[in-house]
């Protein structure tokens, strides 16, 4: 079950790095910039050009999904299983509304993929074991982003 904390990320992220597995077994990781969080139990990417992602989703269902925000370095990861909505399908039309924030880019979805979280789990760098504070990896991060 995602966590208030965890769909704040990924809501205010949007960007979730989705891992799947080919046929012959070797990993695939692939951004998606369309996430959207159906309830505390399913995420959703709207897929517009993923064709390995798709292909590998078709043979395997499991996936995982990662969120992370650049600057504080905390996210999280959701396992799970995927299933394929196309464009036209019941479950295609029951969730296309939900992308409508990304304007004329949500008219390029072809297919809409939901995620069932089995497992979800936190993530943060190992700075913080340390003994850094989010404000320190904020304003580190930040620097090093915005910098030339």
């Amino acid at each position: 079950m995602l966590t208030a904390e965890m769909i704040q990320v990924a809501e205010k992220q949007r960007l979730g790095f989705v891992a799947t597995v080919s046929e012959s077994g070797e990993p695939n990781v692939s951004p998606k910039g369309t996430f959207v969080v159906v309830d505390a139990h399913t995420l959703a990417f709207g897929e517009i050009r993923s064709p390995q992602t798709l292909k590998n989703l078709r043979t395997r269902s499991t996936v995982e999904v990662n969120f992370v925000d650049p600057l504080s370095r905390k996210g999280f990861r959701a396992r799970g299983a995927a299933t394929i909505h196309k464009r036209g399908s019941t479950g295609f039309e029951e969730h296309i509304g939900r992308f409508e924030r990304w304007g004329t880019l949500a008219e390029r979805i072809r297919n809409v993929v939901l995620i069932e979280v089995r497992t979800a789990a936190p993530l943060s760098s190992p700075a913080y074991d340390d003994g850094a504070t989010e404000e320190e990896l904020r304003a580190q991060w930040r620097e090093t982003l915005l910098s030339p």
